[in-house]
């Protein structure tokens, strides 16, 4: 599979904060990055709980966060191509459509 690089803009005491918190967690930022971008693929979904108060939940947070790290690791599920992410959203989307004219009808 080609790689490409990515940029990413955050704010100079964000990115050090995040530095410093991979790097507790044995990761480089890139590994935390391709994780997480793994997980929205895989799950269609943010796999980690956005709230108004993170403060509060900080610790809850880095705990889930390892959890899901090794949930990770520890998978069998091969990654998938491009060619089957656009071919499962090309299913999802006819499915979506039939259910729209079902419903129009």
């Amino acid at each position: 599979m080609a790689q490409v690089s990515m940029t990413v803009r955050m704010d100079s005491q964000l990115k050090q904060n995040f530095d410093a918190l991979c790097s507790r967690m044995g990761m480089s930022v890139n590994a935390a990055i391709n994780i997480f971008a793994n997980a929205v693929v895989r799950t269609r979904s943010i796999p980690f709980k956005i709230s108004a108060n993170p403060l509060e939940e900080e610790d809850q947070a880095l705990r889930e966060f390892r959890e899901f790290r090794n949930m990770v690791a520890a998978s069998e599920r091969p990654e998938l191509t491009l060619d089957e992410i656009n071919e499962e959203i090309r299913l999802a989307r006819k499915e979506m459509a039939a259910r729209k004219r079902g419903r129009n009808d």
